[in-house]
């Protein structure tokens, strides 16, 4: 018994100099420094981050609670409703015309959308995956329409549409020329076909698969993230667009989009701030859900083009 208590003695150290990992192992002061430093440097990032947030979100939030606001309280200092009036919507809605600018921005952001996305593909794929002479060139010139403003052209672009063809005060000026491509979508999905493996495309052409087929059943569904950021980035343009909707369809109300529209709507309610932040609320919305669920793609196909060049 006697031997026994002794070799425990022997194995087990003393008190006071156990490891200090082991539980219940006394903390050092180098180790309480340390935990100490990394809970202020937790609470630092974080504490920008949220305050990063509330910046992009307290105006939105301020938005949405004068939109529920009634006449009255408008004009005060209040933050918050005393009486929550969800009938304002209501009253947007109800004023003529806004529904026509809602179907003619859909009319604008998905027809424009879906054919800039249809025709930019296969420029992109090209420029990124075939081999032929003038390439570079091409590629030099697709930088260089982006680098040009759209002011320049406006002139001769809206003779030729206004005089030539007679489509002014209608929103095909505006939707036809994306049937053509983007230099900036383009730009954006070449630069991500570049980051899908060439041995890729080599496997379908040695299968029996064609250039086309090849686009289509091994490129596409491959480069979806950054079909959607092309996609997103075109859609919130043409949705938010104010300059093309004023050159060309001003002079017909039937033909305004919800970012012109809203101008109008404004000058009507100039003083009913309640109304206009709410017909605010109702042109931003959209937008705000369609980025929410589609965030993750979008981010993924912004990262991924920069990858290779």
């Amino acid at each position: 018994m006697t031997q026994t208590t002794d070799t425990r003695s022997r194995t087990q150290p003393p008190a006071g100099q156990q490891e200090s990992g082991a539980p219940g192992a006394p903390v050092t002061p180098a180790e309480r420094t340390a935990r100490r430093r990394a809970l202020l440097e937790w609470i630092a990032v974080h504490a920008l981050g949220i305050a990063a947030a509330l910046f992009f979100v307290l105006p939105f939030v301020f938005v949405v609670l004068t939109s529920l606001m009634s006449d009255d309280q408008t004009l005060t200092r209040d933050l918050v409703p005393d009486t929550w009036e969800w009938g304002n919507y209501t009253k947007v809605f109800d004023t003529p015309g806004f529904l026509t600018w809602w179907r003619n921005t859909l009319l604008y952001a998905g027809a424009g959308t879906a054919l800039t996305v249809a025709s930019s593909i296969p420029v992109a794929y090209a420029l990124a995956k075939f081999r032929f002479r003038g390439r570079n060139l091409s590629l030099m010139l697709v930088i260089s329409m982006m680098m040009l403003p759209p002011q320049v052209v406006v002139i001769p672009m809206y003779l030729f549409w206004a005089k030539q063809l007679d489509l002014s005060g209608t929103l095909w000026p505006l939707i036809v020329p994306m049937a053509f491509g983007d230099a900036f979508s383009i730009f954006l999905l070449r630069q991500f076909l570049m980051t899908i493996p060439d041995e890729y495309l080599d496997a379908a052409k040695v299968d029996g698969c064609g250039d086309l087929k090849t686009l289509l059943r091994v490129v596409l569904p491959m480069a979806k993230p950054g079909i959607a950021a092309v996609a997103l980035f075109q859609f919130f343009y043409a949705w938010n667009d104010y300059f093309g909707p004023q050159i060309y369809a001003s002079e017909n109300p039937g033909a305004w989009t919800l970012s012109y529209g809203l101008e109008s709507f404004k000058g009507a309610h100039h003083t009913d701030w309640n109304l206009t932040m709410a017909a605010t609320v109702l042109v931003m919305a959209p937008v705000i859900v369609v980025f929410f669920f589609a965030q993750k793609a979008f981010v993924e196909g912004v990262t991924l083009t920069g990858v290779k060049g």
